[in-house]
């Protein structure tokens, strides 16, 4: 089958600010009110995507959604031209305004949860948009996610597309953020891990500080949609303290590949039962690497964002760790790459270091900004439009950038509404680019 899994990457959008709108989420506070540089932010991105691309690996992109959002701010009473709806917006909601126009949809990680077409009972791949129903900036997002993947993953033979579920706190959902498969190979069986924050109905264990963004409930629900048996799936509950300690989602604090799982001591709950449950599940050995506090404290695991890398699978069998930065920066962070990860025994053996700052200032790693889809070479050569890289895209597309995006942006810019006509120009100019068709509203009115 030839199945090799394609990371499909984020464009950072043109209205890439600080704005501070993720509770929960320490970098995104801890930034907020900050002067953004979207070029700089989308070009980190682009070179991130070519460098992979450079070193074998199969590498997709998805477009940002047009920002700012001025459907919802005349949904919510705000009237007039553009430039009446923004300027009122500004004066009397400040907060919804920097919502609208939040570029958030470059982390993919969030985009859906993806069932390869190896696990499916149809043999179909399948896709449900994440309803990002906690918190405003982010739920204004899954109605264009389903297009876009819909215009994608368009051959109905090889593709399935369900609904995001109900957009409710029972059935909150941050999409494969908080979902990782385990296997031997990618085009083998898997087992899939969904990691869980909250119950809906019934739980007692609830963090504190934080909100937990996915429910149980979300996770068995997309379990089902996809066809997934109990057999196949094990749900698992995140640890409450790392939550309140600013691990938002369960890839900042564990991240899988293959039959290796990489996690700190806190990322569940019952750290035992999920690996006990995995290992009954999996058709192959689990190799998990546990990463200990005393090694890397919660704090630093938060700041570095090291378990929000990608860890991916080389033709021989073993992986390479791509990390932010940050890392680099933290002495006992880059201790334990070196003296845990690739001295230890497992097969990592290459660690990648990228520079995403703009990214991770809003709470972003290498990991947040892709969404994993294994894809057989029948069902990568059905897809639509021009959406994997290659030279030649990535030429197109740096150029792109280079024309339309600022190099400045402060959250007071956003009420310009010669911003929000840069932004239709250059996503009228990147739907050609990608030849993905309409998938935005485009109107100004």
């Amino acid at each position: 089958m030839n199945v090799r899994e394609v990371n499909f990457d984020g464009l950072v959008g043109p209205t890439h600010n600080y704005s501070g709108l993720a509770h929960g989420n320490v970098a995104s506070m801890s930034h907020e009110g900050l002067i953004s540089n979207p070029k700089e932010g989308a070009l980190q991105g682009l070179a991130k995507m070519k460098s992979l691309l450079d070193a074998g690996f199969v590498q997709g992109v998805l477009p940002p959604q047009q920002r700012p959002d001025l459907g919802a701010l005349r949904a919510l009473g705000f009237t007039g031209s553009a430039k009446q709806v923004l300027e009122r917006a500004a004066r009397e909601a400040p907060q919804i305004l920097r919502a609208v126009c939040s570029a958030s949809s470059m982390w993919t990680a969030n985009a859906g949860t993806v069932t390869p077409s190896v696990d499916a009972p149809d043999g179909r791949v399948h896709f449900t948009p994440a309803n990002l129903q906690s918190s405003f900036h982010r739920y204004l997002e899954p109605e264009t996610t389903g297009r876009v993947l819909a215009a994608i993953f368009r051959d109905e033979a090889r593709f399935a597309h369900h609904p995001a579920l109900p957009a409710t706190p029972a059935f909150s959902d941050e999409g494969a953020a908080n979902h990782t498969r385990l296997c031997a190979d990618h085009g083998e069986p898997g087992a899939h891990l969904f990691v869980y924050g909250r119950q809906a109905f019934g739980g007692e264990v609830e963090p504190k500080r934080y909100p937990a963004r996915q429910t149980l409930e979300a996770s068995q629900a997309i379990a089902r949609q996809h066809g997934l048996s109990p057999a196949q799936t094990v749900f698992a509950q995140q640890h409450p303290d790392a939550i309140d300690a600013g691990v938002f989602h369960n890839d900042v604090i564990a991240v899988g590949n293959g039959p290796v799982l990489l996690y700190h001591e806190m990322a569940f709950l019952d750290e035992q039962k999920t690996l006990d449950e995995l290992r009954k599940k999996m058709a192959t050995p689990l190799i998990p690497v546990r990463v200990p506090i005393e090694a890397v404290s919660l704090d630093d695991a938060v700041a570095s964002y090291l378990f929000n890398s990608q860890l991916l699978s080389k033709p021989d069998g073993s992986m390479t760790l791509v990390v932010p930065g940050e890392c680099e920066e933290n002495e006992d962070v880059w201790r334990t790459i070196q003296d845990l990860l690739l001295a230890g025994p497992n097969p990592i053996n290459e660690v990648l270091v990228k520079d995403v700052k703009q990214s991770m200032r809003n709470g972003g790693g290498p990991a947040c900004l892709r969404l994993r889809v294994a894809l057989s070479a029948a069902e990568r050569d059905a897809l639509s439009g021009r959406v994997l890289l290659d030279d030649a895209l990535y030429g197109e597309l740096t150029a792109w950038v280079e024309r339309h995006y600022r190099d400045r942006l402060a959250p007071e810019d956003l009420a310009d509404p010669q911003l929000a006509e840069e932004t239709l120009t250059a996503l009228d100019e990147l739907t050609r680019i990608l030849g993905i068709g309409s998938v935005y509203p485009f109107q100004l009115g």
